[in-house]
């Protein structure tokens, strides 16, 4: 663990705040005293909470640990995700769309996969399956796989975060097979003339075996994200579904926790309610700081003492984007 985490802070996933989505102009003046960054980099939501608490990223096996936490037992073979994405063809390269559980009608990846495990599943070295709404790849010899899930990097051109190397030649000779088995499936065919994107690959990332199972502190982890709570798991950490609010969380824990509202929760009122559960939390003491990551890539750390930064009144990543012809906005 990191000597500067301080085991009395709260660290929570919050949704987008850029933009000028936030309405509450208190929450605006007490937010925009804080320590403000945007990061741009793509980041697994696993590895940007790990850096918060001052703890490694595992080398491999994220696959593994995200069955873990479906399952609640460790998996014991090698195997990697196998996540539905829509590759869009551009003029000279493809645009990775990751296709999220709500944008899959129920069985449409029960069908492709049951697909796959058909068509090139049948000479046993490797098979394919779904646990709820993810799909997964076992291989009796391991292949190279992508580092970061589809989400991570979510509308950009996927090259520069496939495998490089010769060990890349058994991924890319698997990849190609699933897009021509995927290519005219019914599911595909019927997504296309309903106007939706296909599922015309499969983003295969997180290859590994699952670790064993240490004792090692951690906050508690407050989320229904199957890669955290199959990392927590791994730790013999404590973990918890997200409650619904801060205060259930602060009942459940003794001193900091790490929460995650879920991605799909998106009402800026929900998000101004749970940032003035936060400021009230953070100034009664219940807590000592705040570190607060917001889904658009924006990062707050909020200490008590920043109120007395009365000289910043504004800034400028909650701000709405000015656009030409408005006053002030430059030309």
């Amino acid at each position: 663990m990191s000597a500067s985490y301080d085991k009395s802070t709260a660290v929570v996933v919050l949704p987008a705040i850029g933009g000028g989505r936030l309405q509450d102009r208190r929450l605006q003046t007490w937010l925009g005293r804080s320590d403000l960054v945007r990061h741009l980099e793509p980041i697994s939501l696993l590895e940007l909470i790990l850096r918060e608490i001052g703890k490694p990223m595992p080398a491999e096996g994220l696959a593994a640990l995200r069955m873990w936490g479906q399952t609640g037992d460790r998996p014991t073979v090698w195997m990697a995700a196998a996540d539905p994405v829509y590759l869009e063809p551009q003029l000279d390269h493809l645009r990775l769309h990751a296709l999220s559980r709500q944008q899959l009608a129920p069985g449409e990846l029960r069908q492709l996969v049951n697909h796959l495990q058909l068509v090139l599943g049948a000479d046993a070295s490797c098979s394919f399956a779904r646990v709820g709404p993810c799909g997964y790849l076992n291989a009796t010899v391991p292949i190279a796989t992508a580092t970061l899930p589809a989400a991570a990097i979510h509308g950009l051109r996927p090259d520069a975060y496939l495998p490089a190397g010769e060990a890349s030649a058994s991924h890319r000779k698997l990849v190609s097979e699933i897009e021509m088995a995927l290519h005219d499936h019914a599911v595909n065919v019927e997504r296309q003339s309903d106007g939706l994107q296909p599922v015309n690959s499969l983003w295969l990332w997180g290859g590994g075996t699952a670790p064993e199972q240490t004792t090692e502190w951690h906050p508690p982890l407050f989320a229904n994200e199957p890669l955290l709570a199959g990392y927590w798991a791994s730790k013999t950490g404590v973990v918890g579904s997200w409650p619904g609010s801060i205060a259930a969380c602060l009942d459940e824990s003794l001193a900091g926790f790490v929460a995650v509202v879920p991605a799909v929760e998106q009402d800026i009122a929900v998000l101004e309610a749970l940032l003035r559960e936060l400021k009230e939390a953070l100034y009664s003491d219940r807590l000592s700081s705040l570190v607060l990551l917001f889904r658009d890539g924006i990062r707050a750390d909020v200490r008590r003492k920043h109120g007395l930064r009365v000289w910043r009144r504004r800034n400028t990543l909650l701000e709405a984007p000015r656009t030409t012809g408005q006053p002030g906005a430059p030309a």
